[in-house]
This record gives structure tokens, C-alpha cells and sequence, in this order.
């Protein structure tokens, strides 16, 4: 203990250094301010660029650990499957080593929907279909004196449906029977000549099956004069049946391949091939994350909320696009008729586009994962804040664009000795607007290559120039803009070249009759 005395000068000491030390202090800091500014800065500037590097390589690190573990995971009745010495090394190259990643998770309009701002948005749109139920039973009133719903236009396009149904079903059971048995004939332990007979018997079943899915729904359709709705059901099984096969084979083949003659590999379990041609994915894996129980209140609403799209798909066209463009072929041409006609398309366009996204890519494949038990619900991200195109064609469609970077974008990297990645991009936009041109042409009945020139003329160009480094709020809005001129630019010309062929038939069946558009010579 020190005396009390000793205490108190110690303490009167350091308050007298206290004093003295501001002054000399504030002498050297206003030497040294604009100097320690300066270098403030200049180590926020480092921080910012060490975190932006950190964050890069954290993130490939992460999504090759999560890889990694998820192909770790031992299945019944397998041993644990080795991991490369060199795996790490791979991060390096992404591009070339990067495979789709299934983990738990929600849809992002599920999420959206717990924000009460958010769930009043989709409240308008549910009453906007509520005024057009009131306008129709209006004018029917109005027209007719009785209140009445007529569904003719939902009738014509569902015509014949069942028949459409029928033909799916010799597609599923080629798919589902035909390239599992040909893996079956190349997987097998045998003699090399033995395995090469399997090998090419495999092939020619793989040919007769590709034959069957390319040819039959083709056959059905123009046979049958199927209406558009049918025809969608066709075309979408046709091109999800082939492109799961390719996907099937794609992941499983190159190991049985590198298997020598004798030895040979085990084939994937039936069951996970069969699931997987249910599940709401174009990615083969052998197991999938599986949520703990089926909500089926959740898939009830979806299936429900699914049919109220189709049905205000209906009313959409029935009102905004039949009166305006039914008769447009019947009267003179004119550049201000066309224009006019393209900016009356953009509104029902955009409700088109709106309505198939929320339909297809959130109703319809979320109802079929929570039947499913399928873990992973990330079919889309927001594109809709978008700002470039590029951001845009990856977010729309997520199951599609998995697929096309999978097997289109890396392979062809792969081919090109992982050099060319424009080479590549390129391929993608012209496998992906060649589909949807398909696409189209099988729906509607006719060639008019307006999506075709759209992806390659106008959509690939502003692939390159609207890129990722474009941001901020004025690029959103020219991204809308542009997505509202181009479905006006669909739905005009497409519903034109409709009621021009109806009203203008051929007199003699030729090639260039067929593939010519109608809507620039039927004008009586």
C-alpha cells in the first residue's frame, strides 16, 4: 500500500503531463493531417481490392468444397468414391472444372411472399383478372342480355388433348426404357468383342429412340391439325425428353467409356433415373436433396394458381389481341398500321411473358418438387432487376441455362481447348434461338423466324454490349424497354401471319409458299 500523500503528487503529475500533451500533440497533427488523409484512403482503396480478390476465391473454393462433399457422399451400398490429389488446383480454371451444385432452398417469389408489399403486387395482378372477368360479363350482358363466360378460345386450344396425351406416352417409355438399356449393354463386365457388339447395338437403340421422340409428336401434329395448347404439350415433352437422355448419358457414359474392356462399372440405380425424369431438373445426379415431407396444400395452390394463368392468358388474348388483329390482314398495308399494331402488343406481351414465368418456371415445376420431395427450387433468380442481357438470359430460365452451360458452353470450351469462350457463347445463342424458333414453328403451324432473328440479330449483339459491368437504374429501364418492344414485336407479327394464313390459303401447296410469310401478301 502506498501513502496517501504519494498517491495524490503521482496523480498530479500525470494530469500536468495530460495537459502538455495536447498542445504538442495538435502541433504534430496539423503537420500530419493531409498526409494521414491521404494514406487513409489509400488503404481503403487496398482493403477494398484485397476483399474484392478474397471474395472471388472464397466463393470458387466454396462452391468446389461443396462439390466435392456433395460427391463424397456415400450412397447405399458404395464405397466412398476417391477425391483427386489435384482437385483443389482446379479452381483455377472454373470454367472447365464447374458442375451444378443441388443444395436445399426455397424459390425466390416464395421468399418475396412473406413481404406484405410484395404479396399486395401479386393481389393486383389477381385483380386485374378479376376486371377482365367483369368486362367480359359485361359486354356479354351488355350484347347478348344474359350473363355468360365463354371459354371458346380455351376450348380451340386444348382440342384434342387427349390424342396429345396418347402420343406421350410411347416418348416416355422410350426414354425411360432405351437409353438406361443401352448404358445397361455398355456398363456390363465382358469380353471386348462382346462389349463392342453392346456398344453398337446401344447406338442403334439410342438412334431408334431419338427417331421416335424427333418424329412421332411431328407426325401426330400436322397429321391431326393439333391446336396450339397440344401442341405446346408435345413440343415441351419432346425437347424435355431429349435433352434429360443427353444429360443422362452425358454424366454417366464418359466413366463407363474409361472403363477398360474387362473390367467395366456399375450402372446408376433405375429408381434414380426414374426420378430423375420426373424431377424438375435437366441435371442428372444420382441423388438429389430431398425436403422431409410433401405440403400438399402448397401443391394444390401452385396447381391451382397455374390454371388462373392459363385461364388469364385466355382473357388476355380474347380481349387485347382477337379484336385488333383478326381482321388486319383484310384491310390496305401500312407502315402506321404496323407500328401502331406493334405498340398496341407490347402490354398484352409483356402480360404473356409475365404469365408463362409465373406459371411454368414457379407454379408448374414448384408443384412438381414439392411432390417430389426435390430439395433444390432455385428454376429462376431475379431477372427482373437485371441490367444487362447478359444477367438476363442466365436468370430468367436457370433449369434451362444450367443445362445449355453444362453441355454446351463448357463442352465447347472443352473442344476448343478452353481458349474460344466467345466461340462458345455463340454457340449457345444458336442452339438456344434455333430451339425456340422450333419451338415456335411446331405451336403455331407455320415458319416465321421472328424469335429467330430476334436471339441472333438483336439478342446476341446486346449479349456483348449490355455485359455485367453495366449498373445502376437506367440500364434496368432500358432492359424493360427493350424486353417490352421485342414481345410486342412477337405478338404482333405471329398473331398477323395467324388470321393471314387462315384468310389467305394457299392455292397450290409449294416449299416457298410454306416458309414465305403470309401476312406480307394478304392484304384485300
Amino acid at each position: 500500500m502506498e501513502p496517501r500523500a504519494a498517491q495524490l503528487r503521482r496523480r498530479e503529475g500525470l494530469g500536468g503531463q495530460k495537459e502538455d500533451r495536447p498542445s504538442r500533440e495538435g502541433n504534430n497533427d496539423t503537420h500530419r493531417g493531409p498526409d494521414l488523409l491521404q494514406w487513409t484512403r489509400h488503404m481503403q482503396a487496398v482493403k477494398t481490392q484485397l476483399l474484392e480478390q478474397a471474395q472471388g476465391q472464397l466463393t470458387e473454393l466454396l462452391d468446389q468444397a461443396m462439390c466435392e462433399a456433395i460427391q463424397a457422399y456415400p450412397p447405399q451400398d458404395r464405397p466412398v468414391p476417391s477425391i483427386p490429389p489435384d482437385s483443389l488446383h482446379k479452381t483455377r480454371e472454373p470454367s472447365l472444372g464447374k458442375r451444378k451444385v443441388f443444395i436445399n432452398r426455397k424459390s425466390l417469389l416464395d421468399e418475396l411472399m412473406e413481404v406484405q408489399h410484395f404479396r399486395t403486387i401479386y393481389h393486383m395482378f389477381v385483380a386485374g383478372l378479376c376486371v377482365f372477368i367483369i368486362s367480359t360479363l359485361a359486354i356479354d350482358f351488355i350484347d347478348e342480355g344474359r350473363l355468360m363466360l365463354e371459354f371458346d378460345l380455351l376450348i380451340f386450344s386444348f382440342g384434342q388433348l387427349p390424342l396429345a396425351l396418347v402420343t406421350w406416352v410411347p416418348m416416355f417409355l422410350s426414354t425411360l426404357l432405351v437409353p438406361y438399356q443401352a448404358l445397361w449393354l455398355w456398363a456390363r463386365p465382358q469380353s471386348r468383342a462382346a462389349w463392342t457388339l453392346g456398344v453398337g447395338l446401344g447406338c442403334m437403340l439410342l438412334a431408334g429412340h431419338t427417331a421416335v421422340l424427333s418424329i412421332l409428336p411431328v407426325h401426330v401434329a400436322v397429321e391431326y391439325q393439333l391446336p396450339p395448347a397440344s401442341r405446346c404439350v408435345l413440343v415441351f415433352e419432346q425437347v424435355r425428353l431429349l435433352m434429360k437422355s443427353y444429360s443422362f448419358l452425358r454424366e454417366i457414359v464418359p466413366g463407363t467409356l474409361r472403363a477398360r474392356g474387362g473390367e467395366g462399372i456399375r450402372a446408376p440405380s433405375f429408381s434414380s433415373y426414374l426420378y430423375f425424369l420426373f424431377c424438375p431438373t435437366l441435371i442428372y445426379r444420382e441423388t438429389y436433396p430431398r425436403t422431409p415431407n410433401v405440403r400438399w396444400n402448397y401443391v394444390a395452390k401452385n396447381v391451382a394458381q397455374a390454371l388462373g394463368c392459363v385461364l388469364y392468358a385466355c382473357f388476355i388474348l380474347g380481349r387485347l389481341c382477337v379484336p385488333v388483329f383478326a381482321n388486319m390482314s383484310r384491310e390496305p398495308f401500312s407502315t402506321r398500321a404496323l407500328v401502331l399494331s406493334i405498340m398496341h402488343a407490347t402490354l398484352p406481351g409483356i402480360f404473356m411473358l409475365l404469365l408463362i414465368f409465373f406459371a411454368f418456371l414457379h407454379c408448374w415445376l414448384n408443384a412438381f418438387a414439392e411432390m417430389l420431395r426435390f430439395g433444390d427450387r432455385m428454376f429462376y433468380r431475379d431477372w427482373w432487376n437485371s441490367t444487362s442481357f447478359s444477367n438476363y438470359y442466365r436468370t430468367w430460365n436457370v433449369v434451362v441455362h444450367d443445362w445449355l452451360y453444362s453441355y454446351v458452353y463448357q463442352d465447347g470450351l472443352w473442344l476448343l481447348g478452353g481458349r474460344a469462350r466467345r466461340a462458345a457463347m455463340l454457340g449457345v445463342f444458336l442452339v438456344s434461338a434455333v430451339v425456340h424458333e422450333y419451338i415456335f414453328c411446331f405451336v403455331l403451324g407455320f415458319f416465321y423466324p421472328v424469335m429467330l432473328l430476334l436471339f441472333l440479330v438483336i439478342g446476341g449483339p446486346l449479349n456483348f454490349m449490355m455485359h455485367d459491368r453495366r449498373t445502376g437504374p437506367a440500364w434496368n429501364v432500358l432492359m424493360w424497354t427493350m424486353l417490352f418492344l421485342g414481345q410486342g414485336i412477337q405478338v404482333s407479327l405471329y398473331c398477323q401471319e395467324w388470321y393471314a394464313r387462315r384468310h389467305c390459303p394457299l392455292t397450290q401447296t409449294t416449299f416457298w409458299g410454306l416458309v414465305t410469310p403470309r401476312s406480307w401478301s394478304c392484304h384485300t
